[in-house]
């Protein structure tokens, strides 16, 4: 059975049937952990992502990013994130054997590594292969740092401007010639540092997680405005590298500071649309239908919405988009990146 959500009476407040139930999506973004005090889910697995994506809407497949779960406990210190991809390969293959639905959680894995080891990383990224039974497609160094005391850092506390560090690029190199992704997880004043990492290596494949992280909490809540100009400029530019792809979503966190999860009740879909339409619409126009797709950021958003609320959210922000559009966007642009089997989405 699965474990509740601490927030699941407040979230059950809201209930919305899934607008266009048949639309195919590939989830690329979600989590699994345990033990994870202070999240909405302190235990999220198999069972409680299947809770959520069976809530109505047509989830064919989803991608894992990393959260350091389930590091290994013994070993040297860079090869215990290791555990993290045998751990959600083996509830992708338990997924995969159908016994628990037609929806294949963990079709893709995208783990972590210690990318500023520079060129010696390569042994982690050949065992991170090995471990991953096909599904490992790429790595995501969480770099989200800012000066402010009142913005929490990245639990890896990493230090201000790692990607431009010599020995980091150097690491990052290497994910190119293993045919791996690398996922940007950055605050919006480090969008910049993603677009110089992205000119100076065109030939890695780069994605942008939730929008760049505009931070809306601290120094910056009362400057909305003036953070959403300056995301706009940095997005532009980041947007000109064709190596670049962009994930819509992850606005729900308290990072964001909308707040949310204070109200006496739930956001709504509309509620959604409305408050993140300015994000969605101008990142749309700077990279296009071909380089963005939507995310659910689950749990982690679970702290302001359900599952069915959420990607009700996208759809009435794509209502008057083609069908064509809309493929690339729900699904296609995922199964690209991610290199997907055919049988897994």
């Amino acid at each position: 059975m699965a474990d509740r959500a601490t927030n699941q009476d407040w979230l059950d407040l809201v209930q919305e049937e899934a607008l266009e139930p048949d639309l195919p999506i590939i989830d690329p973004h979600h989590h699994l952990w345990d033990f994870k005090t202070g999240r909405v889910n302190p235990r999220y697995f198999l069972e409680e992502m299947l809770e959520d994506t069976n809530s109505g809407h047509n989830i064919l497949s989803t991608v894992f990013i990393e959260c350091g779960a389930m590091f290994r406990e013994d070993g040297p210190e860079e090869e215990k994130c290791l555990g993290e991809t045998e751990y959600v390969n083996g509830i992708a293959a338990q997924s995969a054997s159908g016994l628990y639905g037609k929806t294949r959680v963990a079709a893709a894995i995208v783990g972590t590594a210690p990318l500023s080891m520079g060129e010696s990383v390569r042994d982690i990224l050949e065992k991170h292969i090995e471990l991953g039974g096909g599904r490992f497609k790429g790595i995501r160094v969480g770099v989200t740092w800012d000066a402010s005391p009142e913005v929490e850092n990245h639990r890896t506390s990493p230090n201000p401007g790692i990607l431009m560090g010599d020995k980091f690029r150097e690491g990052f190199e290497q994910l190119a010639k293993y045919d791996l992704s690398f996922e940007a997880w950055c605050y919006h004043p480090q969008i910049s540092e993603v677009t110089d990492l992205a000119r100076k290596h065109p030939n890695n494949r780069i994605v942008l997680d939730h929008f760049g992280g505009p931070i809306g909490i601290g120094p910056y809540a009362s400057r909305k405005d003036e953070v959403f100009g300056k995301w706009k400029q940095s997005i532009t530019d980041l947007a000109a590298c064709e190596n670049v792809v962009a994930k819509l979503g992850g606005l729900n966190m308290h990072v964001n500071g909308y707040d949310w999860h204070e109200n006496p009740k739930p956001p709504t879909s509309e509620d959604l649309c409305e408050a993140y339409r300015r994000y969605f619409e101008f990142t749309l126009e700077k990279f296009g239908v071909d380089r963005c797709m939507f995310e659910s950021n689950f749990p982690v958003d679970k702290l302001s919405c359900s599952y069915a609320v959420c990607w009700n959210s996208f759809k009435r922000l794509t209502a008057n988009f083609s069908t064509d559009e809309k493929a690339k966007l729900y699904h296609d642009v995922a199964k690209r990146v991610y290199k997907l089997r055919a049988d897994a989405c």
